[in-house]
Order: structure tokens, then C-alpha cells, then sequence
């Protein structure tokens, strides 16, 4: 009875906290963990689930579902997801080469799977039917991950040694907030990038040959094929 019960306080705890929640954001359900044991826990998402006031998005991942005005459910994008389950691993996430050159502007390529470096191991999550790559980089690949300057050691390993050009390179100052902060990480990291720069940007120490040698000969023929692509402003 006593077990029953808690079982039932667990429960709804755990409700009254999810009608709180941003509808078609992410959360984990770990989130829940000093609410109850796992398995009490457990129930009652599963609970929600039945009710259709949560949905899940990926193992151990949840939402509030959210109507959209063209489509009948938002879900969230895959940045949002794999974020959440690299920060519940303790790991940090940076966006891929290409994707980086694409946000400043030096590229209109979209990439078909998405792709980010990971300080974890490499390996395919996924999230519904659609599929995301992690691959594991170097830490001189992952330096200020998640920020802009980040962002821009990504593109500058991505364009390589033919591809960074002072033009480009001036492209992705430019693009940077005019924050002394920022600027002065870049210098920083473009100091320490220098000597890297003109080498492979997939040289990197991968967990999963599988997944990283054919995504780096997937990218490397791709950048071959591009040596005649118009960056924007160079």
C-alpha cells in the first residue's frame, strides 16, 4: 500500500511539473530523478505518454507536444536533442565544418545527414527516423565549443590550407560579434591554429572508424569537387 502510494505521489509530482515545461522543447528524464526511483519514475512518464501530453523523442528524451500552424506536431531540431544528450554525458558538441562555413556565409551547401564534433566517441543517434552523425575531434577542433569563436576554428579546419584564404578568413572576423572577448579568442586560437591549418582537418584520434573514415572520404571527395566553389566573399 505504502509503495502504491508513493508510487501515485511520484506520479503526480511528476505532472503538475510537466505542465510547466515549454511545449516541443526537449528535457531529459533525469530531470526527475530525486522525485522517485527510476522505475517509479519511469511509470509515470509512461503515464503522460498514454495520455498523449508527452512524447518521446529519443531514449531517455521527452517533450511536451506542440500543435504547429502548418504541420501537426513541431519537433525539435536535432541540434537541440543532441545537445541535450552530449550535456547529460558531460561532453561538449561543435558544429561541423561544413555547416560553419555555411552560417558565415562562405557556403550555400546544406549537408544531407547532420553532422557535429564531439569531444565523445563517434557514433549515428537516431532521433526518429532521421539520422545524426557525431564525430570525434581532436581538442584543438573543440576549443571554445558551443560559441562563435568555436564556430570559426571550425570553419578555418574545414577550409584547410587552399580554402583559407585571407579573404575568407577576413569573412569570419568580420562575421564575429564586436565583442573584445570574442575577437581576442579568435586571435588566440588563430595563432594556435596556424601550425594545424594546413593539415587534414580529419586527422583526428576517431573511437569509430566505421562512421569517421567514410563521413571524412564522404567530406574529403566533396571538397575535392568543390576547389571551383564561389565562397561569398572570397
Amino acid at each position: 500500500m505504502f509503495r502504491n502510494d508513493q508510487a501515485l505521489s511520484v506520479s503526480t509530482r511528476i505532472a503538475q511539473q510537466v505542465k510547466h515545461l515549454p511545449k516541443g522543447q526537449p528535457f531529459s528524464i533525469r530531470r526527475f530523478a530525486e522525485l522517485g526511483t527510476r522505475n517509479a519514475v519511469s511509470k509515470a512518464i509512461a503515464r503522460l505518454i498514454n495520455r498523449g501530453e508527452l512524447e518521446r523523442v529519443y531514449r531517455g528524451i521527452y517533450m511536451r507536444r506542440k500543435a504547429g500552424q502548418y504541420v501537426a506536431r513541431i519537433r525539435p531540431s536535432a541540434w537541440e536533442v543532441v545537445s541535450l544528450i552530449a550535456r547529460q554525458s558531460r561532453q561538449v558538441l561543435q558544429p561541423q565544418g561544413a555547416d560553419a562555413v555555411r552560417r558565415f556565409g562562405l557556403s550555400t551547401q546544406m549537408p544531407l545527414i547532420p553532422i557535429y564534433y564531439t569531444s565523445g566517441h563517434s557514433r549515428s543517434l537516431f532521433i526518429g527516423r532521421a539520422e545524426v552523425r557525431l564525430i570525434h575531434a581532436a581538442p584543438v577542433v573543440m576549443q571554445h565549443a558551443g560559441t562563435e569563436v568555436g564556430l570559426a576554428i571550425s570553419a578555418l579546419f574545414y577550409l584547410g590550407k587552399d580554402g583559407s584564404t585571407p579573404e575568407c578568413t577576413a569573412a569570419i572576423k568580420k562575421a564575429l560579434k564586436h565583442s573584445s572577448v570574442a575577437r581576442t579568442a579568435f586571435f588566440r586560437a588563430g595563432k594556435y591554429l596556424r601550425p594545424s591549418i594546413h593539415s587534414s582537418p580529419f586527422r583526428f584520434k576517431h573511437r569509430s572508424r566505421s562512421i569517421s573514415t567514410l563521413t571524412a572520404q564522404l567530406e574529403a571527395e566533396k571538397l575535392r569537387g568543390r576547389r571551383g566553389m564561389k565562397y561569398g566573399s572570397c
